[in-house]
């Protein structure tokens, strides 16, 4: 099985001493993984950066066997974060959640589009506020929608609406762009607030009925905010 395709480099492992195991979302295969041999080579390992955009050649000898990827930078995008900490951890966390949250050769020209998005909304003013909803993007197009609308309660106080959510034991307040979805610039108390919201839901709706936990590299990001 031979073919060529276009992909975001969502991980890369040793594999040996000059080969790693990698994982690309494709445009027309899905998520694929694959040994890239040569992979910790100078000339290679400058470009295999997670979230690059990469021309992939795939090589399988059967479709029960691991193949291997020869492959050619397309778009370096993750270098133009190299001296910004946030946004470089944030692609981390967007690149894992996308390999965490899809199964292998399954194709999705909406989550590939999403990625593509993903890089937009990062050379945006309220870029962690647009991250928060690419979140809720990505959940809804795997079969998780969460409207925030729809759960709340509301009251007035001082003039101002504000939202929360109650269960059995706790009353918890909702940031009101999550709910109104509204252009205002956020302070950085409600961004962790949402970001903390929507892990939760995260969680409790997608990962722990899965046996699976939320990758360390949303909270190392989550960290890099406080």
């Amino acid at each position: 099985m031979i073919w060529d395709d276009v992909g975001f480099l969502l991980s890369k492992n040793r594999y040996s001493e000059n080969s790693l195991i990698a994982e690309f979302f494709t445009t027309k295969h899905g998520k694929v993984s694959g040994i890239i041999f040569g992979g910790t080579s100078k000339k290679l390992k400058n470009y295999l950066q997670i979230g690059n955009k990469m021309h992939i050649n795939y090589n399988s000898k059967s479709e029960n066997r691991m193949g291997y990827f020869k492959v050619e930078i397309q778009e370096a995008l993750s270098p133009f974060y190299f001296d910004n900490n946030q946004k470089l951890s944030c692609i981390s966390s967007a690149m894992n959640l996308i390999r965490l949250l899809t199964a292998e050769s399954q194709k999705s020209q909406a989550l590939f589009q999403l990625i593509e998005k993903f890089y937009v909304l990062l050379g945006e003013n309220d870029w962690v506020k647009n991250y928060i909803f690419w979140e809720l993007e990505l959940f809804k197009i795997i079969g998780y929608d969460l409207e925030f609308k729809d759960l709340v309660e509301k009251k007035v106080t001082g003039n101002k609406m504000q939202y929360f959510t109650k269960s059995s034991n706790e009353k918890r307040i909702v940031p009101n762009f999550l709910v109104d979805k509204s252009k205002n610039d956020e302070d950085l108390l409600n961004l962790l607030n949402g970001l903390k919201l929507v892990g939760d839901y995260l969680d409790k709706t997608i990962l722990k009925p899965n046996n699976l936990t939320q990758p360390i590299s949303r909270i190392q990001f989550i960290n890099t905010l406080i």
